[in-house]
């Protein structure tokens, strides 16, 4: 295979290397996940996050289903996607498509807002047109192998905040309680205890209310509900792993999942592919 790269005129080694499919993934900080991703075809089955996803495209047309509608990004535009709204990926044409998303969760977004207790900013439509926000993303985008300086970090939550702010029509839906203190304490129970079975009844003595009631507030809060932030929680010490190259077989256990086909199951529902594919997708990077 060498010997035939070595023999081929230019053109075959762009066709060579132009069908390499790709994730990249930056270095990890509190709140934030950044990648790069090329791939071709239509790549994620419908799926969704407990973040905001916040991309722009580099090359090619990003097409995805948002919200009931078929939708179409060029290079220079911006993506903005919900927590937990429903949407798949793929390249539009075949050239393919690459592109960079930042993963923000709501917790670190509010903590950018003027008023700690604002509503979640919802920007109703999915692709934008902003040079303001393209160079704020840019500058969080640009160097995916560098860790994130933590004042540059903050000084990105603070801009970003106010730039879904300006862009926003409607708010997320809430009460008009959100039991902030109360909502945080959960969000920390959940976080220190991902790996095991949480039962109902434990977050209502956290929170000091009901359950029901209770899920009403953690979604206001963070835009998805306890059992689903416990999920990207388990998930994403499961990708933590797989980057390391921990076999897929005992990651389930490990994470707090019943069993194999419960992890797969979420997983494909959380990202749009099977563990398997993302692993090779990451792994390909460091061929």
């Amino acid at each position: 295979m060498k010997e035939a790269i070595e023999q081929a005129d230019d053109r075959g080694i762009e066709r060579l290397c132009k069908k390499r499919e790709r994730f990249v993934a930056a270095p990890t900080a509190p709140g934030i996940e950044r990648i790069e991703a090329l791939f071709y075809g239509n790549m994620f089955t419908p799926h969704r996050h407990d973040t905001y996803a916040l991309g722009i495209t580099l090359k090619g047309v990003q097409t995805f289903n948002y919200r009931g509608e078929f939708r179409a990004s060029n290079p220079g535009n911006i993506i903005i996607l919900h927590p937990d709204e429903l949407h798949d990926g793929g390249a539009g044409t075949e050239d393919g498509l690459q592109y960079r998303m930042l993963y923000l969760e709501p917790a670190l977004l509010r903590s950018g807002l003027d008023h700690e207790a604002d509503p979640l900013p919802f920007v109703g439509e999915p692709v934008i047109q902003d040079p303001v926000l393209w160079s704020i993303m840019a500058s969080a985008l640009g160097e995916l192998e560098s860790d994130m300086d933590p004042l540059l970090r903050d000084q990105f939550v603070s801009d970003i905040a106010r730039r879904l702010s300006l862009h926003a029509k409607a708010p997320l839906k809430r009460p008009r309680f959100t039991a902030s203190q109360s909502m945080d304490q959960v969000r920390a129970f959940l976080e220190d205890n991902f790996d095991r079975p949480v039962q109902s009844d434990e977050l209502e003595q956290v929170a000091g209310m009901d359950r029901f009631r209770l899920i009403r507030h953690f979604r206001a809060r963070f835009g998805t509900t306890p059992y689903r932030y416990l999920m990207m929680r388990r998930l994403q010490k499961a990708r933590a792993l797989m980057m390391v190259g921990q076999p897929l077989a005992g990651i389930a256990a490990e994470t707090g999942f019943a069993d194999q086909s419960h992890f797969n199951r979420h997983f494909r529902q959380t990202y749009g592919v099977s563990p398997g594919r993302w692993a090779e997708l990451f792994a390909s990077n460091n061929l």
